[in-house]
């Protein structure tokens, strides 16, 4: 397996400017019973079952919450099946023939603004928990978690920024899908009684600009301002967007609703449009399938479920005879899967196809690039000496658990050692 990190110079294309292609009826769709924060699952369906949009099919259990599994097709359960899922593991997935009709689940129901105007926080946040709302940005972390919060919100901050290389998922969204995301940020500045909202997109995207200050003249009362911050990697990074659009500079590990922020990603805005309108789960998202090693990069609008193998043909299949590298998620943060045969889930936000480039990794040679370009002020050199020592106490003392897996440590690397694997791998070790 290669250095993705290294890679990912390679891309040939970019899809910031091309429209967001459909493919939303696929033959089957395939729901992961488990995830990588929630280990366990409870199949709630049998073979032969006939589900309909929305229908709960299964339920997670997670370390300090439950999150229910929704069907994004009506169809009929064919049973269960073993796919690799976003986090890069084996899971079970519920196989559903999708019969075309889209039926929908008996708890649809589209709210009118009235009866939204007069949801209390406590309902609020249950049908963000019933609707499986979580972070589509990549996080998954339960969004419901967020809203209960007692800490007084003033700025609901928006994360537009889609700062990993070559994605475009959510800059298509907004350019594509306004009224979805202000609606949704209008929910929540309700809910949470904030004072303003403000969307971060990065300063070199004047068409998402210009597009958000057209569409916010439509909702004065949201008190929209639309920030622009750095081109840079990780300016996605939380703590980094809100130390450059708000001036608010936290700790890693600080939670900013402490601050009285709330921060949430673009299109989970737009998901929490869906569940708070129309009471359904995010049954559809963004999705950007790209790289040197796949014919026609696109933008895609899937339906959650979709097998990769599917989007490859769609996209005209693989480029080249070199062996492929396929990267779940973004090119810096992203899984590496052993193959191709894995499933969309709702939190993936792109997949990425390099040619395989055989990198030589060599001992290192202290050159420090790690500890300059860490977003953290960590000392990858020292962790991973750490980490070869197993030495649990000096891992701590490093700070390993502030990394946050951004990549930069394997980026910069001039001796192309996989530092961010022995990162991840350093964190586990003191859990």
């Amino acid at each position: 397996m290669i250095a993705k990190t290294k890679a990912i110079k390679n891309i040939e294309k970019f899809t910031d400017s091309m429209p967001t292609i459909r493919y939303v009826d696929p033959e089957y769709v395939y729901l992961a019973v488990q995830n990588a924060r929630c280990q366990v699952g409870d199949v709630l369906v049998k073979e032969g079952d006939y589900v309909k949009i929305g229908d709960k099919i299964a339920l997670r259990h997670g370390p300090f919450f439950e999150q229910p599994v929704h069907s994004t097709v009506s169809g009929v359960v064919e049973g269960i099946v073993k796919k690799y899922h976003r986090c890069g593991k084996l899971v079970d997935f519920i196989k559903i023939k999708n019969d075309k009709k889209d039926v929908l689940s008996d708890s649809y129901h589209e709210r009118t603004d009235e009866e939204i105007k007069a949801l209390t926080k406590d309902e609020f946040v249950e049908i963000l928990k019933e609707q499986a709302s979580v972070g589509l940005g990549g996080s998954s972390f339960p969004t419901y978690i967020k809203f209960q919060t007692d800490d007084p919100i003033h700025t609901i901050c928006i994360n537009g920024v889609e700062c990993e290389p070559y994605l475009s998922a959510d800059h298509r969204i907004i350019l594509e899908h306004p009224d979805r995301v202000l609606t949704g940020a209008m929910y929540c500045k309700q809910v949470l009684k904030a004072k303003r909202v403000c969307i971060c997109i990065k300063k070199k995207y004047e068409d998402l600009y210009d597009c958000l200050n057209a569409a916010k003249l439509r909702y004065p009362d949201l008190n929209l301002e639309v920030i622009k911050v750095g081109n840079y990697y990780p300016q996605g990074w939380e703590l980094e967007m809100l130390r450059t659009a708000l001036h608010l500079d936290l700790e890693p590990g600080s939670i900013p609703a402490k601050s009285g922020v709330m921060v949430l990603n673009v299109s989970t805005v737009a998901g929490i449009y869906q569940s708070v309108k129309f009471n359904l789960p995010v049954i559809k998202r963004n999705f950007t399938l790209t790289g040197d090693g796949i014919k026609l990069p696109q933008n895609i609008r899937i339906r959650v479920g979709t097998s990769l193998k599917e989007l490859i043909e769609l996209c005209g299949g693989y480029k080249g005879d070199e062996n492929k590298v396929v990267i779940l998620g973004g090119p810096m943060m992203g899984a590496n899967l052993l193959n191709d045969d894995a499933v969309i889930t709702k939190a993936c936000t792109s997949c990425i196809i390099l040619n395989e480039k055989n990198y030589k990794e060599e001992p290192c040679v202290r050159c420090a690039s790690c500890v300059y370009s860490c977003p953290c002020g960590l000392q990858p050199v020292l962790i991973m000496q750490a980490y070869k020592n197993k030495d649990k106490e000096a891992l701590k003392m490093l700070g390993v658990k502030k990394c946050i897996l951004c990549g930069m440590c394997s980026y910069t690397c001039t001796s192309k050692i996989h530092l961010t694997e022995i990162m991840r791998k350093a964190k586990k070790m003191i859990q």
